[in-house]
């Protein structure tokens, strides 16, 4: 239901697995096969699927922290976008590489769910892009010694709200890894 003319295709994004990312990730050695069954489903389905990797000071371009969990292996015919801001369209290519393959609605994965992830989702909304969050292939760090809630619950939180996203054309919502059909 996108209000971008001329794009019905739905793509995966994958934001930021990235070692220095995940090192200290709520469950993730869980998110991570989550997101693997995802990449083997589109890949299967031939749907786009493209990879977000952040920079800055703690992850610096080229660094160990800075790759992407070696679990995650990136085919090199998927984009790899680039970022330094949260949302992973500001100041980056995604938008022209989603534009090239016809993609109106995204299916969301990776991390962090309370920066990256969630900044992307409204990102894509505002947009004209429907964006789907897979409820069991993102995650978080444990923030709570900075005042914000046990990572559990910021991931719960962020499920809870993003089901009943809405704007005029354009459609939030939920689906777990194992419902996940990128065709249907």
């Amino acid at each position: 239901m996108t209000t971008l003319p001329d794009r019905p295709n739905t793509a995966l994004l994958v934001i930021d697995v990235q070692n220095g990312v995940m090192a200290g990730a709520h469950n993730r050695d869980g998110v991570i096969a989550n997101i693997s069954t995802l990449l083997g489903k589109a890949r299967a389905e031939n749907v786009p699927v493209l990879w977000v990797q952040h920079s800055d000071e703690h992850l610096p371009l080229g660094s160990d922290t800075w790759q992407y969990v070696p679990e995650l292996v990136r085919d090199d015919s998927e984009p790899l976008v680039h970022k330094t801001y949260l949302d992973s369209f500001e100041d980056t290519d995604l938008e022209a590489r989603l534009a090239e393959r016809g993609v109106g609605h995204l299916v969301v994965a990776g991390a962090q769910t309370d920066a990256c992830i969630r900044s992307t989702l409204h990102g894509a909304i505002v947009r004209g892009y429907d964006a789907t969050l897979v409820q069991d292939a993102h995650t978080t760090e444990d923030l709570s010694p900075y005042g914000a809630p046990p990572p559990d619950q910021v991931i719960a939180h962020t499920n809870l709200y993003w089901q009943e996203q809405r704007a005029p054309g354009r459609l939030g919502g939920t689906v777990a890894t194992a419902e996940v059909s990128f065709t249907a």
